[in-house]
This record gives structure tokens, C-alpha cells and sequence, in this order.
């Protein structure tokens, strides 16, 4: 395996560990929605930059999916926050 791969590898590695410490502490609900956006992303990079070290592209198809899952997830929270009713309003 080059080098190039490998360092990307240990980046993002990084990268997810403090994705996943804001996932835990992040104080809001969007915090942590944000958390999990940006950990799909990470590990779609990483998924890509092992793809590029060993050749193996039959894993892009997860790439592929895991990029669908992640903007479905994005957009149905998006939607929730959109139609969550606050207390002011339900009061009379």
C-alpha cells in the first residue's frame, strides 16, 4: 500500500474520534444529528482513500450507499425540526 493512502487513513481515523466525541457530549439534538452527518462523511473517506490503497472497488458500492443513507437521514431530520411544535404554540 503507498504512502499517501496510508496517512489519509490515520487523518481520518482522527477525524472520526473527534467526530464521535462531539456525537456524545454535542449539547443539542442538531449538535449530535450533525455529529452523525459529518462521521457519514468520514467514513465515506475513508472508505475512498482505502479503495485508493488497495484497489478493492467493489467497496465503492458502500461508499455509494452509505452517501444515500446519510442524505435521507440529513433530510428526515431537517423535516422533524421543520414540524416540531414548540410550547409556545400548543398553548392557549
Amino acid at each position: 500500500m503507498p504512502l499517501l493512502p496510508i496517512i489519509a487513513l490515520c487523518v481520518l481515523t482522527a477525524a472520526m474520534a473527534l467526530v464521535v466525541v462531539r456525537l456524545v457530549r454535542g449539547p443539542t439534538l442538531a449538535d449530535r444529528v450533525v455529529a452523525l452527518d459529518v462521521l457519514a462523511a468520514v467514513a465515506i473517506g475513508f472508505i475512498a482513500a482505502y479503495v485508493v490503497g488497495t484497489g478493492a472497488t467493489a467497496l465503492l458500492d458502500a461508499a455509494l450507499v452509505l452517501a444515500l443513507v446519510a442524505f435521507v437521514a440529513t433530510v428526515a431530520f431537517a423535516r422533524f425540526v421543520e414540524h416540531r411544535t414548540t410550547p409556545e404554540e400548543v398553548a392557549p
